[in-house]
């Protein structure tokens, strides 16, 4: 059939944008049907151009179909006045047009269609399907995995998706015993026992209320609870959905996107004791690297310190209040353009995108960050370090007369004309299709020439302003199966790759310039333990939020992320009440890193920094400022026994936080308290995860105990309540000469 000439009055993209879970308004849904589907082809039309229909050629028969109108929900939460939840709930630019639907199908197997979209004298080019069958085969699993493992494969029949002559994507199951419960599968917000849901694996930014979604999705799941704990790892960067007994309650069903060169499934599984599991999965994957000790110093930040006279000022006063800060994340200190020079900083742009050293720059007296040398030297001679925020993105939405957009354009032809950005399928520059930075270039970090220049231009930040490390936000920009990276991948491969791939870069950056710093991260894929330290995103200041940043917590440090924390007391909007910021705070306390974060605000009044003393004066309770300075007297002296426990993990292959199950598997009794974790083989920890509380049921398993706080002995395989004041988090530890020496650090 002749095709005719496209008419950019119609816009249909039968892929869509790449969102992975909200279709756009011109693909077609599901983008591979399979027989018995109905097929919603959708298209964005300009407004005022009307009578639009589908023209559908089945069988060489062709049949129009009017084109409705087709109306969807926003993204977002309508009374959630920050600044992000503004941009997220933006959803799609449509730039004046508007999205029409038409139904197909349903289609019998292998069936092929054909349509376009016709308005008057316009009509856009055919686009073909073929309608996609499931079918049997015995040569698609590749199963590496020691003797006696195989019978955890199900007889369920393996199956590829065949679509346009093409094996697309394959399905398989494993077994689930009735007493086992399924844990990992990444940075997980929803619960920490996946039996019963199903959940996919694809790095996303879900702003707040991450439910089912996740920054850091890892396809490798540890199974306990029966006989003998066991695990699976998927080989794979493409998305996986898992479907954990969901179902059909005792299969645990798999499917996979495939290789089309290589249509395979590569399997591993694993047997053992839970830490022999996931060490075998990270001698396969990447084990977590080392930290210097002072990650397990308490941290700070607040998007709104974004002077040096503030920085300062709120490092000094937490030194004033008895309130202990290892570290420092200075978030707002770029010119939001360029992300490597000062905001206020004076410079001759370069056009040639060459790196700045610091004597490029001169720092008025009177400008936002006047002496960043003399910051830092000074930040240190206070004991505590420096992380800048970074984001892997070159916006395209910067007021020309802002400093720093002459040199981000330069960049942005820099980064153009050399071919070092993510493309798209026609190997033009790929624009961020997301609703952070909309519009943006991506630098593509598996071309070395664009790593090492995108490197170059921070190096000064470490060798010379002495900084420790970067706050490696973002990672989750690149969207669509189609886009072209400069090793020969596609988005399909790599974009669960790029979060890596980013913090992997600044990690050899600090290498290079012998830092002993880290990175902090939000988004990450397998492996991404190696490029530590991450943190669980963004949240509000609700209990609800808080349950489920402690399971995303577990679920990370079972999946290989060790050195993880969170914004205790949530991150956006009003602040919390005294009861819910101190229950978190302890929480952060015993947790393996300690941080409070809060969103920009406009500067309006009153400040929602996360601050204890900004707490305090909030709601008149000066009990907050108190206690809070006590946990961080607490952590300070728990320093070490972290440091310790968190590199001896490292070779064991267990977290320095985690799940009961992972100690005691086959105790059934656990799942009851889902929030409960050991913080090393010594503290067991149960935070008080509901308001309203004085008091607090935990469960100690078999063996000895004694409350952490004042010795009293308890009988394990039972669950005991005990006070739960507001300064006190119920911990227990074994009563044992090591045991002891732990409660002895926190009283």
């Amino acid at each position: 059939m002749t095709a005719s000439p496209p008419d950019r009055s119609i816009r249909h993209t039968p892929g869509g944008r790449g969102h992975a879970y909200r279709p756009s308004l011109d693909q077609r849904v599901p983008v591979v049907p399979i027989a018995g589907d109905v097929i919603e082809v959708r298209a964005l039309v300009a407004d005022g151009l009307g009578d639009v229909t589908l023209e559908v050629d089945l069988d060489d028969h062709v049949e129009s179909f009017p084109a409705p109108p087709l109306v969807m929900a926003g993204d977002g939460e309508e009374d959630d006045d920050s600044h992000l939840a503004a941009a997220a709930a933006a959803g799609e630019q449509v730039e004046g047009m508007h999205p029409v639907a038409v139904e197909l199908g349903p289609y019998g197997p292998g069936q092929p269609v054909s349509y376009r979209w016709v308005a008057g004298d316009l009509a856009t080019d055919w686009f073909t399907l073929e309608v996609g069958v499931w079918l049997p085969t015995d040569d698609v699993m590749r199963i590496q995995g020691p003797d006696g493992a195989d019978h955890l494969v199900d007889d369920f029949a393996t199956e590829v998706l065949v679509a346009e002559g093409r094996a697309v994507r394959a399905r398989f199951a494993l077994q689930l015993g009735d007493d086992e419960h399924v844990m990992g599968l990444g940075e997980r917000f929803h619960a920490l026992d996946h039996r019963g849901r199903s959940i996919d694996t694809v790095v996303f930014e879900q702003y707040k209320d991450q439910g089912e979604r996740t920054y850091l999705p890892v396809p490798f799941g540890l199974v306990v609870g029966g006989a003998v704990s066991w695990g699976f790892h998927v080989d794979t960067t493409r998305r996986c959905w898992f479907d954990v007994g969901a179902s059909q309650a005792d299969l645990l069903v798999i499917e996979v996107e495939l290789d089309p060169e290589d249509p395979a499934v590569d399997l591993s599984l694993y047997l053992g004791d839970p830490g022999e599991v996931i060490s075998a999965f990270l001698d396969d994957t990447a084990r977590p690297a080392a930290v210097p000790s002072w990650v397990f110093r308490p941290w700070a930040s607040g998007n709104e310190w974004n002077t040096q006279a503030r920085v300062e000022a709120e490092v000094q006063r937490s030194h004033d209040e008895g309130v202990s800060m290892g570290v420092i994340v200075i978030e707002a200190w770029a010119d939001e353009a360029t992300f490597t020079a000062f905001r206020d900083a004076r410079y001759t742009p370069r056009a040639d995108g060459k790196a700045f050293g610091l004597d490029d720059f001169e720092f008025p007296a009177d400008g936002a960050w006047p002496d960043p040398v003399g910051m830092v030297r000074r930040l240190h001679e206070q004991g505590t370090k420096v992380l800048l925020w970074q984001i892997p993105v070159l916006p395209v939405d910067v007021p020309a007369d802002r400093l720093g957009a002459e040199q981000l354009a330069h960049d942005r032809d820099v980064l153009v004309d050399n071919g070092w950005a993510v493309q798209e399928a026609d190997g033009s520059p790929y624009h961020n299709r997301g609703w952070w930075f909309p519009g943006a270039l991506l630098p593509d970090f598996t071309a070395p020439d664009a790593t090492d220049w995108w490197l170059s231009r921070r190096r000064y930040l470490l060798e010379e302003v002495g900084i420790d490390g970067f706050k490696t936000d973002g990672g989750e920009h690149a969207w669509g199966d189609e886009l072209r990276y400069a090793d020969g991948t596609r988005g399909v491969e790599t974009n669960n790759r790029f979060a890596n791939l980013y913090a992997e870069a600044y990690h050899r950056l600090l290498a290079e310039t012998g830092t002993e710093g880290v990175t902090f991260s939000r988004a990450g894929f397998t492996g991404a333990g190696a490029f530590p330290c991450h943190w669980a995103g963004d949240e509000d200041s609700t209990w609800q939020a808080y349950r489920a940043s402690i399971t995303a917590g577990l679920s990370a440090g079972v999946s290989g992320v060790f050195a993880w924390g969170l914004d205790h007391g949530g991150f956006s909007g009003e602040i919390p009440d005294p009861e819910l910021y101190l229950r978190s705070a302890a929480m952060a306390m015993l947790c393996p890193i300690m941080q409070y974060h809060s969103e920009y605000n406009q500067h309006r009044s009153p400040s929602r920094d996360r601050t204890p003393w900004n707490i305090a004066e909030r709601h008149d309770d000066p009990t907050v400022l108190a206690t809070y300075r006590r946990f961080t007297e607490i952590r300070e002296r728990l320093v070490d026994y972290l440091d310790e426990q968190y590199h001896a993990g490292i070779e064991r292959g267990l977290p320095l936080m985690r799940p009961l199950a992972l100690m005691w598997p086959t105790d059934q009794q656990v799942w009851a308290h889902p929030y409960q974790y050991m913080l090393g083989d010594h503290l067991l920890v149960a935070p008080v995860a509901e308001a309203g509380v004085s008091e607090w049921s935990a469960h100690l398993p078999e063996g000895e105990w004694l409350d952490a706080w004042d010795g009293t002995p308890f009988v394990g395989g039972r669950v005991v309540t005990v006070a739960a004041p507001l300064d006190r988090i119920p911990a227990f530890v074994p009563d044992t000469d090591a045991g002891r020496r732990v409660a002895a650090l926190l009283r």
